[in-house]
């Protein structure tokens, strides 16, 4: 019999980390070396979401998401990271990825930005080349999934805190009982060497769609698509 499940997934040192949760209750964690490998696990699953940034600005303004994300995050703002404009993708370092940005955005490139440059680059080529895919793999921030689950308040510690570790965990175990047994499990796993902040932000992803029950909302509520066709948004859900 097939189950539906939802999939929440985050970069975790250049892989993919995901966590599927089925509407049985029953759970799985993996982590995948490419995005493909990735895809080929989940793709009947209602949706996987990514925090990864998806539609990109060719030029001028920052994505009104990025904007408004920040703005209801309040002092988790900064957790929105700046996101390159299509053509610095192309880029081969720092510099360039830098010079390519200001170029067509007036602003340059912070290097947290441009360390996971080659993971939005494998996401966006995949979704070029697997269009059907794109109703099923969306945006989202693991801060504003947290601000949706937490009657759209922002988190107080920053994550990688012990006080904003427990912060989390204890609004992921409100909505999903299980929520450390899935977290120990992913940090027992031999080789993987994840962070904590890891593996909360790929389960508050994967609790955000079983909770949502197809009730998602997006980030503006009317997105503008990008160059190729792609949706400029984040999408949360306000339980």
């Amino acid at each position: 019999m097939h189950m539906d499940s939802w999939v929440g997934v985050d970069v975790s040192k250049g892989r993919w980390l995901a966590v599927q949760l089925f509407d049985d209750a029953s759970w799985d964690v993996d982590l995948f070396p490419t995005f493909t490998e990735l895809w080929e696990s989940y793709q009947e699953a209602k949706w996987i979401l990514v925090d990864i940034p998806i539609g990109l600005i060719d030029e001028g303004a920052q994505r009104a998401c990025d904007t408004m994300a920040r703005s209801l995050l309040g002092d988790r703002q900064f957790s929105v990271f700046q996101v390159p404009c299509r053509a610095a993708l192309m880029a081969n370092s720092w510099e360039e990825a830098c010079e390519i940005n200001s170029s067509k955005t007036g602003r340059r490139m912070s290097k947290q930005t441009y360390a996971i440059m080659p993971r939005i680059r494998e996401v966006d080529e995949f979704l070029q080349a697997k269009t059907q895919a794109r109703e099923i793999i969306l945006e989202i921030h693991p801060e504003l999934c947290f601000w949706g689950l937490n009657n759209s308040t922002p988190m107080k510690h920053n994550k990688k805190t012990e006080f904003g570790f427990k912060e989390r965990s204890e609004i992921l175990k409100r909505h999903y009982p299980k929520a450390d047994d899935i977290i120990t499990c992913a940090l027992a796993q031999p080789g993987w060497k994840i962070a904590k902040d890891d593996i909360i932000d790929a389960l508050v992803g994967a609790i955000t769609g079983l909770t949502s029950q197809g009730r998602l909302s997006t980030i503006p509520e009317a997105p503008a698509s990008d160059s190729t066709g792609l949706p400029m948004q984040m999408v949360v859900f306000q339980p």
